[in-house]
């Protein structure tokens, strides 16, 4: 038997969640298809960061009470090791309480599966979507666990869905990893983050409730290596790439390794079918933008669906979609893009021209914020 809903969701972690309940919201029937085979199920504890653009959605969707202890991020520090140059940003710049929060994400899909559990969303746990078919009516649905599906637009939020409605993608490997930890810094300053460019890689600390949680990119061989260190030769190294800046480093939980790459999509739509979140681009983890401009495409995209009775998988409408994302998406696809390769750089003089350019922001309130709006907003900022 067939089922058949308005909007189809491919994809249940915190994007695909987060549009289901935009949806639902709005009026559609919504049907979400997730891999996992229940709530809660596949622990994933990683720090993630919320920009205060993030945070404005998520009340919107009324999940947000449900994060109330996410720690607030209050300043950032931008600097390279080696070299002059640094910027510090306030809430005040941007004009904001906080410039971010950072939380888990097992609370961060906690708090939205609560809020799908509260509306009428079907979701079809222990399924995934294996294929679709397009008309001008309708998308027609295979999945692997739930029978098929009908629905007037699919929307593919999980990263390996977008295969489903075979829209081109392109992918550029950056050859390092991601290793990651939770560090204990007795002196560190609360509520401040630090974005350190060394020569090995960008070294991310974000204040994680009376912690700090690291990201430290490295190239792949040595952060295999780094990972397997013990505690001890592991925090020597740590405070000897990064410096003082955040006091002394105590101890480390276990690390883990995670392959960086950029993909994403050349187009976003298709005919009844769009990708938004990780099947539309997975971004380098450097500045934290990739999960919050999912967050964005997910709310634009139910802002564009409108409201029953008209169609929300109108070509007209998706059309509409992927034009007002144009520049959100591949504006922070290039931003981050450009820090690594920038910061990454170890041409002759490199340094000096990172430095200056941090240095000239740093003294350009106007342009300061711009970025961190931008950052934190997306385009509208």
């Amino acid at each position: 038997m067939t089922e058949r809903c308005d909007i189809a969701i491919a994809g249940g972690g915190p994007v695909g969640a987060a549009l289901a309940i935009a949806f639902s919201a709005a009026g559609w029937a919504v049907c979400l298809v997730e891999r996992r085979a229940e709530p809660g199920a596949g622990a994933d504890p990683r720090p993630i960061a919320l920009s205060h653009g993030s945070r404005l959605v998520l009340e919107r969707l009324g999940a947000w009470a449900d994060l109330a202890q996410a720690t607030p991020i209050e300043r950032v520090h931008v600097s390279q090791c080696g070299g002059y140059g640094r910027v510090d940003i306030a809430p005040e710049d941007a004009g904001v309480p906080a410039l971010g929060y950072v939380t888990d994400y097992d609370a961060l899909r906690a708090a939205l599966e609560a809020r799908l559990a509260a509306s009428p969303v079907k979701v079809l746990w222990g399924a995934g979507v294996t294929g679709a078919t397009a008309d001008a009516d309708a998308v027609r649905i295979e999945t692997d666990g739930a029978g098929a599906l009908e629905a007037r637009l699919l929307a593919m939020a999980d990263g390996a869905a977008h295969a489903a409605g075979g829209l081109p993608q392109r992918e550029h490997d950056y050859g390092q990893c991601a290793v990651t930890a939770i560090i204990d810094a007795p002196g560190a300053m609360r509520g401040h983050a630090w974005e350190r460019f060394t020569s090995g890689g960008p070294i991310a600390l974000l204040p994680f409730r009376d912690r700090l949680a690291l990201v430290w990119t490295l190239p792949a061989a040595a952060a295999a290596g780094m990972a397997e260190l013990g505690d001890a030769d592991f925090l020597a190294r740590l405070q000897q790439s990064f410096g003082h800046m955040a006091g002394e480093f105590r101890a480390a939980t276990p690390r883990r390794v995670y392959p960086l790459k950029l993909r994403y999509l050349t187009r976003v739509v298709a005919p009844r079918e769009v990708a938004v979140g990780n099947a539309a681009q997975t971004l380098h983890p450097v500045a934290g933008q990739g999960f919050n401009l999912g967050l964005r495409d997910a709310w634009e995209l139910a802002r564009a669906a409108g409201e029953p009775p008209g169609d929300p998988g109108a070509a007209d409408r998706l059309a509409a979609y992927a034009a007002a994302r144009r520049v959100d998406r591949w504006g922070t696809m290039g931003f981050t893009h450009l820090l690594i390769e920038a910061f990454g750089s170890a041409l002759p003089l490199a340094a000096g021209v990172r430095g200056a350019g941090l240095a000239l922001l740093a003294g350009m309130p106007f342009a300061k914020k711009f970025v961190a709006r931008r950052m934190i907003f997306g385009a509208r900022g």
